[in-house]
């Protein structure tokens, strides 16, 4: 296992270690994997809002909700999963090492995760799994989807093991020391993710692939929709934590500055790790069987998680005007002026950090209990998701790929790759706001989401909304351009680009900070409380969903069932 190096650490100032070949092929495989999924499922994307726009048809064979299909999970799981455990497996090679054996179980996790995707992927493109991102039932897959999905996970609790062992080593070796704080933030994401993913595993295990074997006659569908939130809303912050870690600990050094506050930080991540979770009812409100009671107490528990949400916003901007005016740039909003604005690696996020501010807002109105009957399960959900994913997530992803990937190939981002890569910045940013726009108007105005029949409401054509549609394809097509322009970089950084070292910025707190509490540091009590809660917010409801199921249905059908 690599040595850490320390240096002054009463200041938590230390050199980050040194990746070895081994390491860096592992990290570049996920990394390589996620920008595979992104062509692909991007591609399925511009289908979709070409078909929408009522101007093409699809060619023969090719069903428009096997395209929806491909598009949601490659995109929603395949992409993001696969750049956050590669970026994370960065992440904590740099700071706490890993072993020869970590590196092969996560080789493991990697070919697990990989098996289990073709197999989804190649029960979509058959026709045999047309079920959406969501895949609720009672639609039915081929047993082979249900499996591959089972096997996604598992290989992603392999990574979740590897990155507490990681820690639990380095925590061994410097008793009575504060973690470094991206390990911090890494744990407590995969243990919110692992704890999530309990509910969608047991959904597939004991629900989806007895019945699609035929081992079961039947399916309790309010006991999958149930379990499958309880997974879907912290799968949102499985996606942001990640974007965050970088705004906390990264960007501060991309700009010259230094974290503005290591507790503030890590108080933000442990109380994600709270209200993330015991959460997913407020998907759930205009379904009939769940009791209004615990609806109104997970919509509370929903909208704690603008607090920590809030204190990121407050970092962060706390970073780049302190950052500012230690340059020597005064006057109330100099700062703001001379931030790198031509460095795509800040741009990027940055776009991404404004794009959450319409984002969150809009989160509010879909957890709203009253505002939540006007959007549901129109295409302003849909706009809403790519917002929030789609732009500050995935800018924020490919800011990272601009220093990451030629970090991990030995190569340079230079100058003209800077310049291209504004220029996908600002196609991105630009279709994303014509597409998401124009979804959340339609979707205001009643535009269903999930359909190739955009244009009807009920069974009235409404012709008014082909202007939206049309946009939706306009904006469309332009993210595809930044998605082939994004790919070109990506290939040029990994194999092309001139030799050389490229940075990993890693920011280090501010020498005069104050002390974090070693409370911070309370590992099992931050999972006993966030037990406690999911405790709280779900036993009864589904306690409830069970007990009252129809008659003739088995909430869980494994090894026997109803056959």
């Amino acid at each position: 296992m690599a040595v850490e190096k320390l240096v002054n650490y009463e200041t938590n100032s230390r050199l980050p270690l040194t990746l070895s070949k081994s390491e860096k092929r592992l990290y570049m495989s996920f990394i390589s994997f996620a920008f595979i999924a992104l062509f692909i499922g991007g591609l399925m994307g511009l289908l979709q809002v070409l078909v929408r726009s009522g101007h093409f048809t699809l060619p023969a064979g090719i069903d428009y909700y096997q395209v929806l299909t491909v598009h949601g999970v490659i995109l929603g799981l395949v992409l993001t999963t696969y750049f956050i455990v590669g970026f994370q497996y960065a992440l904590m090679g740099k700071t706490v090492g890993i072993s020869d054996t970590q590196r092969r179980v996560a080789w493991l996790g990697f070919w697990i995760m990989t098996i289990g995707t073709v197999m989804a992927a190649i029960t979509v493109l058959y026709g045999k799994a047309s079920v959406l991102y969501t895949f609720y039932a009672p639609l039915k897959a081929h047993p082979a989807f249900y499996i591959g999905l089972a096997l996604v996970i598992v290989g992603s609790w392999i990574a979740c093991f590897v990155n507490w062992r990681q820690l639990y080593i380095w925590k061994k070796k410097h008793p009575n020391e504060k973690s470094p704080l991206l390990a911090f933030m890494v744990v407590i994401n995969m243990a919110m993710w692992f704890i999530a993913t309990l509910g969608v595993a047991g959904s597939v295990l004991f629900q989806f692939i007895p019945w699609s074997l035929g081992y079961a006659a039947t399916i309790d569908v309010l006991l999958s929709r149930t379990l499958f939130w309880y997974f879907g809303h912290p799968l949102v912050y499985f996606w942001l934590l990640p974007a965050y870690m970088a705004w906390y600990a990264i960007i501060p050094k991309i700009i010259g500055g230094k974290i503005f506050s290591d507790s503030l930080a890590r108080l933000s991540f442990v109380l994600f790790l709270f209200f993330s979770i015991p959460v997913g009812l407020h998907h759930q409100l205009t379904e009939p069987g769940l009791d209004t009671t615990w609806k109104f107490i997970q919509v509370v528990l929903t909208f704690m998680v603008v607090i920590p949400s809030l204190m990121t916003a407050f970092s962060m901007f706390a970073t780049f005007e302190i950052t500012g005016r230690k340059k020597g740039y005064g006057g109330l909003f100099g700062w703001l002026k001379h931030l790198p604005w031509k460095d795509v690696r800040f741009l990027a996020p940055f776009i991404g950090m404004l794009a959450f501010i319409p984002g969150g807002a809009g989160g509010l109105i879909n957890a709203s209990y009253q505002l939540n009957t006007v959007v549901h399960n129109t295409i302003w959900v849909t706009g809403h998701f790519h917002l929030t994913v789609a732009t500050t997530v995935v800018l924020t992803f490919f800011g990272i790929t601009y220093w990451l990937v030629p970090h991990l190939t030995g190569r340079k981002l230079t100058k003209s790759m800077n310049r291209l890569g504004i220029i996908q910045t600002i196609f991105w940013t630009l279709g994303m706001t014509i597409m998401s726009g124009a979804m959340h108007i339609q979707g205001l105005f009643g535009g269903p989401r999930r359909s190739a029949y955009s244009e009807y409401n009920g069974t009235e054509q409404v012709a008014e909304w082909g202007a939206y549609q049309m946009a939706q394809a306009i904006g469309g097509s332009i993210l595809f351009i930044a998605i082939i322009i994004m790919l070109y970089i990506f290939i040029k950084l990994a194999f092309f680009a001139p030799k050389g070292e490229e940075e990993f910025p890693i920011a280090e707190e501010e020498i005069d900070a104050e002390p974090t509490p070693m409370w911070l540091e309370r590992w099992k009590l931050w999972i006993a409380i966030t037990i406690a809660l999911i405790l709280f917010a779900y036993t009864i409801p589904i306690a409830d969903v069970i007990q009252n199921a129809p008659p003739g249905s088995a909430p869980f059908a494994w090894p026997i069932g109803n056959n």
